[in-house]
């Protein structure tokens, strides 16, 4: 049996959704600081190396999200990118639940963009913001990456198929 095919006129949030489902990426945590210097963070998955010179990524956030908000204010973030025992941490900052950093390990170092979650992350991205760019009811944020950190474990947490997945396996990559 054949699937139906959507034109462009007709593709709903739905049918993007299950398509984007199908492609399986690695989970992170941005995090920042607001103007008071309190920290907010969310999950996302909507990440891409953009440039190596100067190294540049983006993320996308939704634009009613406060982590945007005071991501704006702060002009810088860190990206963590979580590691494969960290499915719980993921689905914290997914939540939206106020207390997530208190319920978490976290650490500020001297010049980071946002607070660090050393012992959820594999590796850590510090960036400024080089620009915001919106695109319907997402943000594309562009990120000038000032320094990258690994921590200790550096298998990814993946997520697609609406599942997390540990890493399967390989070579590993030390920064």
């Amino acid at each position: 049996m054949a699937r139906s095919v959507h034109t462009a006129h007709d593709t709903t949030s739905l049918d993007l959704r299950a398509f984007m489902a199908g492609f399986p990426t690695g989970v992170a945590v941005l995090t920042t600081l607001d103007a008071d210097g309190h920290p907010w963070g969310m999950t996302c998955t909507s990440i891409a190396s953009v440039a190596l010179a100067p190294p540049t990524l983006l993320v996308c956030l939704r634009l009613g999200s406060p982590t945007l908000q005071a991501l704006r204010t702060a002009g810088a973030f860190a990206l963590n990118l979580l590691q494969h025992a960290s499915q719980a941490t993921a689905e914290l900052f997914a939540s939206g639940a106020e207390d997530r950093f208190t319920r978490t390990e976290w650490q500020l170092p001297a010049e980071a963009g946002g607070p660090h979650l050393r012992a959820a992350a594999h590796t850590i991205a510090d960036c400024s913001v080089a620009g915001i760019q919106p695109v319907g009811d997402h943000a594309v944020v562009f990120g000038d990456v000032r320094r990258v950190a690994g921590v200790d474990d550096p298998d990814p947490l993946l997520y697609g198929l609406r599942r997390y997945a540990p890493w399967p396996g390989g070579e590993r990559w030390q920064p």
